[in-house]
């Protein structure tokens, strides 16, 4: 189950303070972003969530399962691929499966790597494909491994627009399919508003949740939706109170 509850988790590194009393709920098949300006702690929380880091303060459970400090709860996405370069595409897809000893599914790995446009390269080495594509892969890996929760950690921010653009339809229709519980790291609010159901807001200097929104917008969201008044309005709205929070601690 993909229920994770963050309960008042600090972290410092030294004198320096980067986490303060982290509280946040996310549901099974929930999709949250966390959104904040770069340094606010977002990568440090992953960290944490994800066992690489032990928190000094607060304790993190998936499901009621307490895994602070605990690594492979998780299935992590980071910004770049990370596909590894003498895999062909499938093994890179399967890796996480295999890592875990149990059954490899290569017809479910076929049948999603079809599904995302890689059709013809399951057997081609990633130097193959475009950034786009070797996202796709990687995103695919992290779908198929057995873990309930997926962190995806600013995975578009190498893309040109146009291609971040395509990725984030991608990535919600995925979503709707499969409905897998992810926490999505971003400094734009765009992407935030496009993708996610929740959004919680960071301070800066030390982190901390000091607003969530919930998203308003129907699913299936199209590429409409972001010319819209209503979007721009919340656009705005977010951008204002993340600008509040910069000017506090300016």
């Amino acid at each position: 189950m993909g229920h994770l509850t963050i309960q008042g988790v600090s972290k410092s590194f030294g004198q320096k303070e980067v986490l303060r009393d982290i509280q946040l709920n996310i549901a099974e098949g929930e999709f949250i972003s966390i959104l904040g300006p770069s340094g606010s702690g977002k990568s440090t929380l992953f960290h944490v969530i994800g066992g690489l880091l032990k928190p000094d303060q607060g304790s993190i459970f998936l499901h009621d399962q307490e895994i602070t400090g605990k690594r492979g709860f998780i299935s992590y996405m980071p910004q770049h691929h990370a596909l590894f370069p003498w895999r062909t595409v499938l093994q890179n897809v399967l890796l996480g499966q295999e890592l875990q000893g149990g059954k490899q599914d290569q017809q479910k790995a076929f049948d999603m790597i079809h599904k995302a446009g890689l059709a013809g390269y399951e057997h081609s080495l990633p130097d193959a494909l475009s950034g786009g594509m070797k996202q796709r892969a990687s995103f695919i890996r992290a779908l198929l491994n057995p873990q309930p929760l997926i962190l995806l950690d600013e995975p578009f921010s190498a893309l040109d627009d146009f291609t971040r653009q395509d990725m984030q339809k991608w990535l919600q229709s995925v979503w709707m399919e499969y409905r897998r519980t992810i926490l999505f790291i971003t400094h734009n609010i765009e992407e935030a508003l496009f993708l996610s159901d929740r959004i919680a807001i960071l301070s800066t200097n030390p982190a901390t949740v000091v607003k969530q929104f919930e998203v308003p917008f129907e699913r299936p969201r199209t590429g409409n939706l972001v010319l819209s008044n209503e979007f721009l309005e919340w656009k705005r709205l977010v951008a204002n109170h993340i600008a509040k929070q910069d000017d506090e601690n300016a």
